[in-house]
């Protein structure tokens, strides 16, 4: 069953760090570009990074900059999403997302709240 599976959200206070993980399976993972997609709480879908297949360059909205890496490790077929410096507009629900046989394929969501 090909699928991907997100998870690491959580609570966290402004200026601490959280890391996401979405782990793949059912598909050849390593030649996919990965991205991490987020829906802040009544907002639309607001793209935040991605990376090729092999990781060799990395993309970033300009408001995570300085502040997210994404990674992935092809043997372990999962992509991450190292967040430092959370601020309160970072809160929303994070997901995973490929380009699969011409269509979006998406993780489960990993809800991130960054709350006082």
């Amino acid at each position: 069953q090909e699928q991907l599976v997100g998870s690491g959200g959580g609570l966290a206070l402004p200026g601490e760090s959280l890391r996401l993980s979405c782990q793949a399976s059912g598909f050849t993972f390593s030649r996919h570009a990965m991205s991490w997609v987020r829906q802040a709480p009544g907002k639309g879908l607001e793209w935040v990074s991605g990376l090729y297949s092999d990781g060799s360059d990395q993309f970033y909205r300009d408001s995570v900059k300085g502040r997210f890496t994404i990674s992935r490790d092809n043997t372990k077929n999962t992509v991450y999403l190292q967040m430092h410096n959370l601020k309160p507009e970072d809160t929303a629900l994070y997901y995973c997302n490929t380009i699969k046989d011409g269509m979006n394929f998406w993780g489960n969501g990993t809800l991130v709240t960054v709350s006082s």
